[in-house]
Formats: C-alpha cells, structure tokens, sequence
C-alpha cells in the first residue's frame, strides 16, 4: 500500500463524515481517532509491503559465477594393489572337549585338591573319596582267596591219592572224575575271588580322582564331607578344554561353493575372530569342517574354526564376529571407499580434471574391504578422486584440493 491509496481512504472517510447529518457526525475527538488509526494501518502495510519487495529481488537475484569460488576438497589417487575377500558370519566359542568330573564309587568326599578357575594338566589329582571300605572289602577277599586255595591245594591233593588208587583198581573210575571235577570247580573259586580283589583295588583306584582332560576348572559343585555317588547328575566340577578352542559359525549358502572348492583343494583358509563391536581382533586361526547341511530356516551353513587359543582370548560361549578369507584378488584398482558415491544411476566418484574441475564418472565396485573398495571399470592407476567434500560438488566445480591429499596412494 502507497502514499496515494493511503490519501484516498483519508479522502473517503471525510466524505463520508460531511453526508452524515450533524446529529450523527463524531465529534472532533472521535475524529482524531479515526485519523491516527488510518495512519498505523497505512504504516504498518507500507512496512509489510517493502519487506514483501525485498524477499522478492534476493529470490530472483543470479548467483555469483563460479559458485562464489573454488570448493575446498580433499582427493587421493587411485592405485593399484591387492584386496582380499573375506565371508563374514556371527558365531560363537565352543570349547573342543567339556567333560563333568563325577565320582565312580560312592563314599564320602574328604579333599579338594583343585581351586576353582584354574588350569589343570591330565591326570592332575582334583579330589580324593575315603577309600576305607574299599580297603576292608580287599581284605575280605584277601581272605577268602586265602581259604580257597587251601581248599583247592586239599582237593588235588586227594585227586592225586585217587589218581594212584584207580590206576590199582581200589576205586571206580566214578570217584576218580568225581574229584576231579571238585579241584576244576576249586579253581574257579579261586578266579572269582582274584576278581573281587581286583575289584577292590579299582575301587580304591577310583577314590582318587584325577582330570582325565587339560582344560579350565569351573566351580566346585560338591564341598568336602559331603557324601557323593556314581549315580549323581551334577558332578564334582566341570572341566572346559580351551586350547586349543573352536568357534561356531554361519554364512550364506550362495558362499560355500566357494569354501567347499578351496577345502578340496586342501587350502588352509585363515579365519579371524572379532568382538562384539567388529574393530578388535581377538585371535587368527583357521577353518576346521562344515556341517553336513545347510539349516532351511535361515539359508545359511554352519563352519567350524579352530584356534590355538595361547593367550585364553577365546572364552566359551563367546560372541565373535568371524571373518573367513577366501581369496586375495591382486593387481587391484584401490581408491577409499568414502570416495564411491551412489545415485539414482548407480554407483560413481568425483573425479578431478587437470584442469581443477569435478567429473562425475560411473564406476563398477568389485570388492570392499576395510577402508579400501575396489573398482572393476570406470578409473584407471593415477586418477584422482575427492575422498572429502563431495557434498558441494556437482559436475564442472572448480576445486581446492586441502592439505588432506594423498597423492602418492
């Protein structure tokens, strides 16, 4: 709203004033009201009006040539070199052999020879069960031996006596093979009761009880006085065998032709495991087997690795991210792999002329690995691309290549 409309409405309400009779005219008071409204309305749009007018030419205004000046970018060059193909897949540690430790005799148990979380060798004494019932049922059949072979000794001893009478004709042949058959049945006698003393001894072999695998001890399971028997589910302690240590894990079913191509090859195919998060490596081993079929729920089959496991890094029922490598690819086109873009026409990088300019150039990414991509077609060794700032970029900038440059990579 101008000056001129502004003079217009004054013009109108004057009018209109002078044709209202005196009796419904305002009076002079009223009428400096009026007037003072009129002038803020009439201030107020002329305000609006040049603000409007303003926003107006800034939308319409031409850019600047050039951009306003060069786009500070950072580059680095592409080069040639080796990538290698990793399968990645989530798993966990399993240990080789677990074995719970359980008493073979039942009795009392009176030591504990092993603290808990520690390493324990084969054979290494962990507890011992009171052997002297064991002890007393060896004796008892000590003696019954004893008494049975002076019973067979007394049996061919009479076997010999009829051995000369029949030969004289004073017993029938009867009583001959008669006791004959008594010194046989004597011997047998004595056979069962060299069992039971063997028997005893093993049980008295088996109060001692010794770590029948090397591995980590868990926690006790049973104190000493306590009262154990062979039948018991849960066992003294369990034994976990950690070195060496296996790890469980799945890839995709599209992957293992590849594997299984490799392993019949008889490669060895390192396999690295890593935390949780993926940036630590805990330990580096190798690929042991695959299972025998691929799980249908998931499309995916399970490997096995095995791992040395020198430093205990890998703990059982571990989470790892695990990282098989498959093939090494040499003679590489690398460039970064912050430098591939991706829009509606594929994949692509900035590339910078010699000139100073951006060019957009479509690439085919072959493999990524790391902070490095491969690139199959669409650069060659030496082409420089813009690693930083290729948000302000589009075909034709000029550029400012930083201080960030890596030319020589």
């Amino acid at each position: 709203m101008n000056s001129d409309k502004l003079s217009t409405l004054v013009k109108d309400a004057e009018d209109i004033e002078i044709s209202q009779p005196p009796a419904l005219r305002p009076k002079k008071g009223r009428r400096w009201l009026v007037w003072l409204v009129l002038l803020a309305l009439g201030i107020g749009a002329y305000v609006l009006y040049g603000r409007w007018q303003a926003k107006q030419a800034a939308a319409v205004k031409p850019a600047p040539p050039g951009g306003g000046g060069p786009t500070p970018v950072v580059i680095a060059a592409a080069r040639t070199g080796e990538i290698s193909v990793y399968l990645n897949g989530l798993g966990s540690v399993a240990p080789i052999n677990t074995v719970t430790v359980k008493s073979r005799v039942d009795g009392q148990l009176v030591r504990v020879a092993f603290k808990e979380g520690e390493f324990a060798k084969q054979g290494d004494l962990l507890a011992e069960i009171d052997p002297r019932p064991f002890q007393v049922m060896l004796a008892q059949a000590e003696a019954q031996l004893a008494k049975d072979e002076a019973t067979l000794n007394n049996a061919k001893v009479d076997l010999a006596r009829f051995q000369m009478l029949a030969q004289k004709g004073v017993i029938p042949q009867q009583q001959l093979d008669t006791q004959a058959a008594v010194v046989r049945s004597d011997e047998a006698v004595i056979k069962a009761d060299e069992a039971q003393i063997d028997n005893a001894k093993l049980q008295i072999v088996y109060c001692v009880i010794k770590a029948p695998i090397s591995g980590r001890i868990g926690l006790r399971l049973v104190d000493v006085g306590n009262m154990v028997h062979a039948s018991d589910a849960n066992g003294l302690l369990v034994i976990t065998q950690v070195q060496p240590i296996a790890v469980l894990f799945s890839i995709p079913e599209d992957n293992l032709k590849d594997v299984l191509a490799k392993l019949r090859a008889g490669q060895n195919l390192p396999v690295e495991a890593f935390d949780r998060s993926g940036q630590t490596k805990i330990a580096t081993g190798r690929l042991l087997t695959l299972d025998n079929q691929i799980d249908p729920a998931t499309g995916t089959s399970k490997l096995k690795a095995i791992f040395d496991n020198k430093e205990n890094s890998l703990f059982p029922n571990q989470f790892v991210n695990a990282r098989l490598l498959v093939d090494v690819k040499k003679a590489q086109i690398l460039v970064p792999a912050v430098a591939i873009q991706r829009g509606p026409q594929g994949t692509f990088v900035y590339a910078i002329n010699q000139d100073k300019t951006a060019e957009v150039r479509q690439v085919k990414v072959g493999v990524t690995e790391g902070n490095d991509a491969s690139i199959e077609s669409g650069l060659s060794e030496g082409d420089q691309v813009v690693t930083d700032g290729t948000d302000k970029l589009r075909a034709g900038s000029k550029v400012l290549v930083g201080s960030g440059t890596r030319p020589g990579q």
